[in-house]
């Protein structure tokens, strides 16, 4: 158990006792509306009994509180990623994801001046998706054009190169896993 959950759960009875005073309650009349012995409040009130979800969901329904409230969990953090725009070269790069390292997810717009290929090689796996305007990949041996809605993906340990295709700029998905991890999962198992 990690030591932050074992903080949370040695508030847990202190927390039961002062909202059962605040209620006015005792532990009998506790107990009769709950179900749980005399003995067993008491004793989860003063930390000698562990909280289980068996003795908390009553306790929760007769305090009309949430669970969360009477463990004190700790607020969920703002999921939200703060957008951080780099621009560079007439492209702009929004990355989507917060943590460095695993797949990383970022939103370009590339202007329509980047149209001179320049292929380069790296250990990954990029997954790209067009939003709007056109996209010129350049891959291997391959010379592609992708419009929105259509998606690409490949080892980066190849020659590539993606950018606009000169008629103007081009919004993009992009999926990287640094170690090489395909970016698509299987709905089933092969061999099913």
């Amino acid at each position: 158990m990690a030591n932050d959950d074992v903080v949370v759960l040695a508030s847990v009875g202190p927390r039961l006792r002062e909202l059962r005073k605040k209620r006015g309650s005792t532990l009998s009349r506790l107990a009769e509306s709950t179900g749980i012995s005399v003995s067993t409040l008491s004793r989860l009130e003063s930390g000698e009994r562990k909280p289980t979800l068996e003795l908390l969901l009553p306790l929760a329904r007769a305090y009309q509180v949430p669970l969360d409230e009477l463990v004190g969990a700790p607020p969920v953090g703002d999921p939200r990623v703060r957008l951080k725009p780099i621009k560079r070269a007439g492209s702009t790069v929004v990355p989507l994801t917060q943590h460095p390292g695993g797949l990383q997810a970022f939103k370009m717009v590339i202007g329509a001046a980047r149209r001179d290929p320049e292929p380069r090689t790296h250990e990954g796996y990029e997954w790209l998706y067009v939003l709007s305007g056109r996209l010129r990949l350049v891959f291997a041996e391959h010379d592609i054009v992708l419009g929105a809605g259509e998606a690409a993906e490949f080892d980066t340990r190849l020659p590539h190169w993606f950018g606009s295709t000169g008629e103007g700029p081009v919004e993009i998905l992009s999926l990287f896993g640094a170690q090489g991890e395909r970016m698509h999962i299987r709905a089933k198992p092969r061999g099913t």
